[in-house]
Formats: C-alpha cells, sequence, structure tokens
C-alpha cells in the first residue's frame, strides 16, 4: 500500500519515496517481499501516482510489479480492493505499507508459516503506548477474534497493549469475499482491512497472531523525526552486522551505509565513513576519519586517509592493493588505479588510469589520462583536458617525470622515460628518454624599483 499523501512529512515528495539508508522507503519493502518469494506485487499509488510508479517501476529484479491506483483514499480495505484484480485465488495475499521499511524476511515467512491454507494471520506486537494502533482483542481461549482501531476504542480497549502492526497473510480465496462484505459504518467512514478479522471468526476461519518484540520491526514513517529515527536503526543493524564480520568501527554510530558495502578481513574504519552505492573494501583495508566513498572496489592493504572523497557514480571507481588515497585527495567516476599508486592531498583524478606504482602526490589534477607504471607527476601539474568543445587523451607512458606546475594541453604522449622540466606546457609528443622543458627564457633586471604611488 503506497497511495498516503504523506502530509505531516511537511514535503512535495511522496513518503514512500523518502529514502532511508539512500534508498526509497517502498523499495526496501520491495527488497524484503522479493526475499520471501513473492511472485509478484501489486502497488497501491494514489498520491503523486505517477511520480511513485516512475520510481519503483523496474526497481526489483525478478519480482513482477503491477501498479494501480486508488482514487479516493478510503481506507486500508479500498486500497486492497484495488488489487484484488490481479490475485488469482491459488495464492496467499501478504499486506505490506510502503512505508514500513524495516521488516525482517523471517518475521514475513513465520507470519505466512501460519496461514497453512486456511487462515488468517496477522503480524502483531506488545507496545507500552499503543496509542494510534488498532488493539487486538482476544476471546476467552487467547485466540485474535478483532481489531479494533484507535478512533473507534472504547476506554477498555485502549488498555490492551497488542497491536496490530499493518501487515497480515491471507489465502486470496478467503480474502476476496470478505473484502466485498466490508462497510464503512465507523468514525472514520473509511473501509478497514482490519474488519476481515472478524469476518473471518464469523465464518470460522482460524485467526493466528505472529507476536513480535522487535517494535523497530513495524515502526511506519510519517513525520521527518520519525524517518531519522528510523534511520538510526537502520545504520546500527548495518553497524553490528559489519562487526560481526569481523569489521573493526572506531564508533559505530559514527557510520551511514546508503547502499551495499562489502568488507573483507580485518577492514577497519574510523569515524564519519559515508558509503554510498556499490561499495566492496578488499582484506585489511583501513578507511580514515571523514571519508566519503562511492561505487568503489578497493583493493587488499589499502590506505584512504581521512577526508577523501570517490564518487564512482558510473562507471565506478576501481583502487589497486596497497595503494595511498588522500589525505584531501578526489577520485571521480572512471578513476582506474593500480596496484601502489600513491594519489596525495588536493589531488584530483577523474576517468584516468594509473598503472601500478604512479605517483601524484600533491596539488595535481588528472583528467582523461592514462598514466603509465612507475610516473611521477609533480605538484602542480595539471592535463588540460577540454578544449572548450570537446575532451582530449593524455598518454603519459612509463617512467616518466612530470616537475612541478606543468601543463600537458591534450591531446599528447610523453614518451616513456622522459622528463618534463618544472613550470613547462607541453602541447607537442614527447621522445622516449627526453627531457623537456616548454617554458619563457628567465630574466632578471638588476635594481629594479616597483612602481610608488604618487
Amino acid at each position: 500500500m503506497a497511495a498516503g499523501r504523506g502530509t505531516r512529512m511537511k514535503s512535495a515528495r511522496p513518503k514512500v519515496l523518502h529514502r532511508l539508508g539512500g534508498k526509497a522507503l517502498a523499495l526496501h519493502v520491495l527488497e524484503c517481499a522479493a526475499q520471501v518469494g513473492a511472485r509478484q506485487a501489486i502497488i497501491v499509488t494514489g498520491h503523486e501516482a505517477e511520480q511513485v510508479e516512475r520510481a519503483l517501476s523496474g526497481a526489483i529484479a525478478g519480482l513482477a510489479l503491477h501498479f494501480v491506483r486508488q482514487e479516493p483514499q478510503i481506507g486500508t480495505g479500498h486500497a486492497v480492493m484495488q488489487a484484488m484484480p490481479n490475485l488469482t485465488n491459488d495464492g496467499i495475499t501478504l499486506v505490506l505499507s510502503g512505508d514500513v521499511p524495516l521488516t525482517r524476511p523471517e518475521t514475513l515467512k513465520a507470519l505466512i508459516q501460519l496461514v497453512q491454507g486456511d487462515a488468517l494471520a496477522l503480524l502483531t506486537l506488545d507496545l507500552p503506548d499503543s496509542t494510534g494502533y488498532g488493539r487486538i482483542v482476544r476471546n476467552s481461549h487467547g485466540e485474535p477474534l478483532a481489531i479494533v482501531e484507535h478512533p473507534d476504542a472504547t476506554a477498555a480497549h485502549r488498555y490492551i497493549t497488542e497491536v496490530y502492526s499493518g501487515i497480515m497473510a491471507v489465502p486470496t480465496r478467503l480474502l476476496r469475499p470478505w473484502l466485498a462484505r466490508l462497510d464503512n459504518r465507523n468514525a472514520q467512514g473509511e473501509y478497514y482491512l482490519t474488519d476481515v478479522v472478524k469476518l473471518a471468526v464469523a465464518d470460522g476461519v482460524p485467526v493466528r497472531a505472529h507476536r513480535i518484540q522487535d517494535a523497530a520491526q513495524v515502526l511506519g514513517v510519517n513525520t521527518q523525526q520519525q524517518l531519522t529515527q528510523l534511520e538510526r536503526i537502520f545504520q546500527a543493524r548495518i553497524a553490528d552486522d559489519l562487526m560481526t564480520q569481523g569489521v573493526h568501527l572506531a564508533d559505530p554510530a559514527r557510520l551511514d551505509v546508503r547502499g551495499t558495502l562489502s568488507c573483507g578481513q580485518d577492514v577497519e574504519i574510523d569515524i564519519n565513513g559515508v558509503f554510498e552505492g556499490q561499495v566492496t573494501l578488499g582484506h585489511r583495508v583501513r578507511i580514515g576519519a571523514n571519508c566519503f566513498i562511492a561505487n568503489t572496489t578497493v583493493g587488499d592493504d589499502t590506505v584512504i586517509h581521512p577526508f577523501t572523497h570517490i564518487d564512482g557514480e558510473r562507471p565506478g571507481v576501481t583502487v589497486g592493493t596497497g595503494a595511498q588515497i588522500g589525505p584531501f585527495a578526489r577520485l571521480r567516476p572512471g578513476a582506474q588505479l593500480g596496484a601502489d599508486v600513491h594519489i596525495g592531498n588536493f589531488v584530483e583524478v577523474k576517468n584516468s588510469t594509473l598503472a601500478a606504482g604512479a605517483k601524484a602526490n600533491h596539488l595535481a589534477y588528472l583528467g582523461d589520462a592514462t598514466v603509465g607504471e612507475r610516473v611521477n607527476f609533480g605538484a602542480g601539474s595539471i592535463t588540460a583536458n577540454y578544449d572548450g568543445a570537446h575532451k582530449h587523451r593524455t598518454v603519459i607512458e612509463a617512467d616518466v617525470h612530470v616537475g612541478s606546475n606543468c601543463v600537458l594541453v591534450a591531446p599528447v604522449t610523453l614518451g616513456s622515460g622522459g622528463t618534463v622540466g618544472g613550470g613547462s606546457t607541453v602541447t607537442q609528443n614527447t621522445a622516449a628518454g627526453a627531457l623537456t622543458v616548454a617554458r619563457a627564457r628567465q630574466v632578471s633586471v638588476a635594481d629594479w624599483s616597483r612602481p610608488k604611488k604618487s
């Protein structure tokens, strides 16, 4: 169910598209559905339906998605009614909410197991403060009898701490006629999905509850404060999983993973690391404080020093084994660094390949360049790769030494083993082993006086 307005978010963005861990809330829900083996997902949209449908279409590989509209939004029962034409009677309908992102697949599997072909299964939990939730009313034998929504609850009902999570599983063949019998005679004037419980009881169908203790699994998002609360819970889960795998985190509370972070053995991550997209860290990698790393593969024994920014948005970034990156370095998309490469402070690399042992240690820019083994790229030097209309490539062959404050105007190739004198502007190819100096002759004027103000 993803039709709500989410007015309390105070945002133009549909609620289910607000991000948790760098991913839309609804995507977390759909991924969980895929993990329990759903053969299709019916997404009920309403508010900003086109935007929601565009964002979610094709988002989950292997899970067929279908969209239906709920207009107007007049209750959860009415929302599920819109999905029924897309459901067949041979399956189990699992009802999930697009703003409840932290439910675990194993919890849903346990809930589905309770159905056993002929029962209605509810996911419930105990909450000391059950304000706003539907209460589970049980009979004298302890069996669920009904769900009473908060606006319709009596004073006695409001003392009940067991609440309905909003998640249920039910054979579709049973759900279909119950939905047809729903009415809106209640305080909200809406069609409550929860009323199917009393219909099941009336029809003699077993109603079972899977009662959990982890409230985070069923917490929904209605405000920015709640979204922030769930973000910290989500990040704490990731941090705990990483530490269980053997990763050392300097402070688990100061880690943000907005995608997937895979780590080898003996990885160390200092404070305030932010990881986006797909990031893979090899064995014995060390990440310094305050680093941002996105869509990057880092080889074994590499050190990423503090305040390094690596943005590997397509086509990604690769850092070879034993490399030293930073501090204050910036790697942009297409940076491919070989083994033992050094990229130092205030060095930017974009769409460039650096072979093993190449070094650019200070204040440099390498863009659209192919750099050979053991090249030393001097402080203040740049590749001038853009002529105002097109990008051009610079090729620096193995063992070249580029002095400080040089400009290499692409397209240009520096032959292997050559040297470029500091302060040179190179516009033509250089021969292997040659010394190239391209700068004005120094002139000194003796006893020169600076102009003075009159």
